[in-house]
């Protein structure tokens, strides 16, 4: 007997969404880590690429992806490329999905930033939605931007099961937005590299089924 797909294919008004963080790269791994942003591009890791192939294994076994989207930044290429040899098709990049200007604190690690910029960062934790990182965006100006980009890829597919391969602070606000959460209070939603989101669109309703699903990286660091 056949297997059932874990993500079936989705009645003819229906969308389904993949929203995926891409796999780690060197400076996700770092420690302490530094914030990449949007002018730190660097490819995957060799620890990225082997959470990339689990990704693409997993999605080639239990669903049928008809298209795949990502960010232009390389490890989110990277990530999306891996899952489209699975499904022979290749990524169309969206720009406005690039991960988040982090300005200033580019290249710095937490524990630095609040040496160097300690009034910018107690304010940007205590509300990351209207105060911006040093010289960057704020989590509403990643919102502002993604969403409706995400929205027209919804929009586009009724009927198909889509991947959309991102970041970790723009998957953080779209989910938030998604949970009715107030935005600045993204920063508590967990990311994994490779995680997976699983968000059905049908009628105007977008709804969050499942997050940050990482069943394909047993064994795998993350």
């Amino acid at each position: 007997m056949e297997r059932p797909e874990l993500i079936p294919q989705p009645d003819p008004n229906v969308t389904n969404l993949l929203l995926i963080r891409h796999g780690a790269t060197p400076p996700n791994e770092q420690r302490p880590y530094i914030l990449q942003g949007c002018g730190i591009n660097p490819g995957l890791s060799e620890s990225g690429q082997k959470q990339a192939d689990a990704l693409s294994e997993f999605l080639s076994r239990n669903s049928a992806i008809q298209h795949i989207y990502c960010s232009p930044m390389i490890r989110a290429r990277e990530t999306a490329i891996a899952i489209g040899e699975r499904f022979g098709l290749t990524p169309q990049e969206i720009a406005e999905i690039h991960e988040c200007d982090v300005g200033l604190w580019e290249g710095k690690s937490w524990d630095i930033i609040m040496q160097e910029f300690p009034e910018e960062y107690r304010a940007f934790m205590e509300d990351s939605s209207q105060n911006r990182y040093a010289g960057g965006e704020s989590y509403h100006d990643v919102l502002d931007r993604s969403e409706p980009a995400i929205q027209s890829v919804l929009d586009r597919h009724p009927g198909e099961t889509v991947a959309i391969v991102a970041h970790n602070v723009v998957n953080r606000v779209y989910l938030a937005k998604l949970m009715g959460l107030e935005i600045k209070r993204a920063k508590e939603i967990t990311q994994t590299n490779t995680g997976i989101n699983i968000i059905r669109h049908k009628q105007g309703e977008t709804r969050l089924v499942t997050m940050n699903a990482i069943f394909h990286l047993s064994g795998i660091p993350h």
